[in-house]
């Protein structure tokens, strides 16, 4: 069933393997593309994650993930609220995609920049030749200087070196899990387990918003995404949800 939701990392999260399907107005042919951007509304992303489905029969347990939005400001604060919690490709690309878009058409209204004869702020140069080039060297430099660090006090500092990147370094992942469970964001998802046909008629009944046109939504469908699941938290009746 449809529902809106508080999306949060817990303790619970754990490795899935699934099939991830985008519904997103970039897609060909789903999105309708005008002078003036891109739309698509939650009935046919909907529409379209539904047809995806009907071709797989069996039973599977599904989760979407949707945000909607009647104006491009409103749907890109829902957008990146659920891109900081769950940044998938799917939701990224979406993003990317609406900024692009936007701010191509804030250039059509501008007025050209005057030619200007200074040379442009300088940059590092990097193409994937030259990074390359550089990491083979920076290897070769370490295995150099290993090679030069010779008796028990050079060892020692080493692994006292060691010891200390590998404290920060599980620091940093401690706090930056911390930092995640932090973090939420509201969405409208859909979930369900079992039979597909079920699901399908489940799936088109209720959808939310459907006056929007900015829609961006995410399918996953495997055999057991209780994982996932997990982030999925009820708001409470009070919230005005």
């Amino acid at each position: 069933m449809w529902r809106e939701a508080r999306i949060a990392f817990s303790d619970s999260v754990a490795a899935l393997n699934c099939s991830v399907i985008p519904a997103h107005p970039w897609i060909y042919g789903l999105g309708q593309q005008t002078e003036n951007g891109a739309y698509l509304s939650p009935v046919n992303a909907i529409n379209y994650l539904a047809e995806k489905l009907a071709g797989t029969g069996g039973a599977s347990d599904i989760v979407i993930m949707m945000v909607s939005g009647q104006t491009h400001d409103n749907f890109m604060a829902n957008l990146n609220q659920l891109v900081d919690v769950f940044p998938s490709p799917a939701f990224t690309q979406v993003r990317r995609l609406a900024e692009s878009a936007a701010q191509l058409a804030a250039e059509k209204m501008q007025i050209p920049a005057k030619y200007s004869k200074s040379l442009p702020a300088a940059i590092p140069l990097s193409v994937p030749t030259s990074r390359t080039a550089l990491a083979a060297a920076a290897v070769k430099k370490a295995q150099q200087e290993a090679a030069d660090t010779v008796g028990m006090s050079g060892l020692k500092k080493l692994m006292g070196e060691f010891k200390q990147q590998r404290e920060n370094l599980i620091s940093g992942i401690s706090s930056g899990l911390t930092d995640l469970q932090g973090k939420s964001a509201r969405a409208w998802v859909f979930t369900a387990s079992g039979d597909l046909p079920s699901t399908l008629l489940e799936l088109v009944k209720g959808i939310p918003l459907q006056s929007s046109v900015f829609t961006a939504a995410m399918m996953l469908v495997g055999d057991n995404l209780d994982g996932i699941k997990g982030m999925f938290h009820d708001l409470e009746s009070d919230t005005g949800a």
